[in-house]
């Protein structure tokens, strides 16, 4: 019953069984030293009427009475003594005179000692029945008085005592005969603890799954140690929907109090959709939910025990600042990839140009800058009619341009023109617009589509998109899974696979805005954006 480790240390059997083992031995102590007193009381109530019988029998021997009253009493009357000793199985019996002095007892030596009296006020000695210290031994004694005989005319006078003695049992006398029951009673606690022991640590086993004490202590310590020092947050949820375990990490971000573990999910304070997440009962993987100012990402495991669902174990991640650079480096990225066209297609004409002037046809030269003029001044003229904001306004002439090479027309549907805006709002509107944009082009081309439409607009306080290709569309029971972190259709070896509508789902939602999807003849995807106080000018 040791378990291992640097140092034997009992099992939860062992020690379950030495608590019980002492918890025996204490009781058997107890119900010892009460057997002993009550064995002292019942030999006092078995002794005590046939002693008491006995001495009143001496009292009223007519030759004892007479012989005392004639205060000569011969060495005979011993025998009495002796015989009612026998009689009676007493330790001693004697008679005194009524000073105390004894007369006559069962040993030979009791004549001329002194008798312990009980007596009364007026020195009267009345029958008692008591314990008394004889020769030194703790002995129960009946004292009764002794009267002279009868006599005509005249009452009976108090002439002596006749005492009889019987020595209580010694403790290791009566402990002798408590023995066997004791060890008895040892023994069927000894067994019953031993299997009450063992089927105790059996259970608490079966529930710890074999760990002992120490080693379950050493595994919570190691997990607030585990809880304290990982970054990423960790909320594991009952199946009842109670908080079991809430790291540091996932308290700060999710803004709970240290009071949550063991509350609800339902009864704290949180996000809607970050409620949801923690109480489902199914796998999550990799799902972006925007808490205030924070964008985080989740997943969710179920734990299963014994084939049976014991709660889940949620990780949150904050990816903000990833989040922040990424949509920068994405809005780099698309300006990267625009410059790139736009060189291809002034390279392209500038060989064209420089081939005609080689031919000297000036005159066709000077056609085919005017055509590329007036190109030019179409698309800014038809962009900046619709769109009034300088940084929106020059990714949007990008993009065209850029779709333009890919052999796809971008029309923006006429509307009230957009405001300047905020500039962090701009570039909030650049990042979701840049990326459906691409999106969009990359779908209409993977079909063999030639058109997408665009429409901005600031309506109620919101900045409303609208991106329409003429492409596969999304399917139905994808039109959710598209925003999600991961998710993709382009083949794999797309450059940044299950990023772009992520990304934009993200800038939407920590605006307090929402993007949606629906299909028309291709994908239709709307971004609404607030606008903050008076972002509109």
């Amino acid at each position: 019953m040791w378990s291992r480790g640097l140092r034997a240390r009992p099992t939860l059997a062992g020690q379950f069984l030495a608590l019980q083992v002492t918890v025996l031995l204490v009781a058997l102590a107890v119900a010892s030293v009460v057997a002993l007193r009550q064995g002292e009381a019942d030999f006092r109530d078995e002794r005590g009427a046939p002693l008491r019988a006995a001495a009143q029998d001496l009292a009223n021997l007519e030759v004892v009475r007479q012989q005392v009253a004639n205060g000569q009493v011969p060495a005979s009357m011993s025998a009495y003594a002796q015989q009612l000793q026998d009689r009676v199985d007493a330790t001693s019996v004697q008679v005194a005179d009524r000073d105390g002095e004894v007369l006559f007892g069962s040993s030979p030596d009791d004549a001329g000692q002194r008798m312990p009296l009980r007596t009364e006020p007026d020195d009267r000695v009345t029958t008692w029945t008591g314990d008394l210290d004889v020769d030194g031994e703790h002995s129960i004694a009946v004292q009764v008085p002794l009267y002279s005989p009868d006599e005509p005319g005249e009452p009976p006078r108090q002439v002596g005592i006749v005492m009889v003695t019987d020595v209580y049992p010694s403790v290791a006398d009566r402990a002798e005969e408590l023995l066997p029951d004791l060890v008895t009673f040892l023994g069927i606690g000894l067994g019953l603890g031993l299997l009450g022991a063992w089927l105790l640590a059996r259970l608490i086993k079966r529930r710890t799954r074999g760990l002992e004490p120490a080693e379950i202590a050493a595994l919570a310590d190691q997990r607030e140690a585990l809880l304290h020092s990982i970054r990423e947050g960790v909320v594991a949820v009952a199946t009842d929907g109670t908080v079991t375990v809430l790291s540091d990490s996932a308290r700060e971000l999710v803004g709970l109090p240290e009071t949550a573990v063991g509350r609800k999910v339902d009864d704290l304070d949180l996000d809607p959709g970050l409620r949801a997440a923690l109480v489902g009962d199914d796998e999550v993987q990799d799902r972006v939910l925007v808490l205030g100012e924070r964008v985080v990402v989740l997943n969710r495991n179920r734990v299963v025990n014994a084939g049976r669902q014991v709660g889940t174990v949620t990780t949150l991640r904050d990816r903000t600042e990833l989040m922040a650079m990424q949509s920068e480096l994405t809005a780099r990225e698309s300006i990267t990839e625009t410059l790139r066209a736009q060189t291809h297609e002034f390279n392209n004409q500038l060989h064209t140009i420089s081939g005609l002037v080689q031919l000297e046809e000036y005159d066709e030269v000077s056609r085919v800058i005017g055509a590329l003029t007036r190109r030019r001044a179409e698309i800014n003229e038809a962009v900046t009619k619709q769109v009034q904001d300088p940084a929106v306004a020059a990714l949007l002439v990008a993009k065209v341009s850029l779709a333009a090479e890919r052999g796809v027309e971008i029309v923006l549907t006429e509307a009230d023109p957009l405001p300047r805006l905020d500039p962090e709002l701009s570039a909030d509107v650049g990042t979701v617009l840049g990326n459906l944009v691409d999106n969009a082009v990359d779908a209409t081309v993977a079909a063999g589509g030639d058109r997408i439409d665009v429409r901005l607009v600031l309506k109620n306080g919101e900045v409303v998109l609208r991106v329409a290709d003429t492409g596969a569309g999304v399917p139905e029971d994808a039109t959710g899974d598209v925003f999600r972190r991961g998710y993709t259709t382009k083949s794999g070896d797309a450059g940044g696979r299950g990023v772009g509508l992520a990304l934009v789902q993200v800038v939407c939602e920590r605006r307090g805005g929402a993007v949606w999807v629906h299909n028309d003849a291709g994908a239709v995807f709307t971004a609404v954006l607030p606008v903050p106080g008076e972002g509109a000018r």
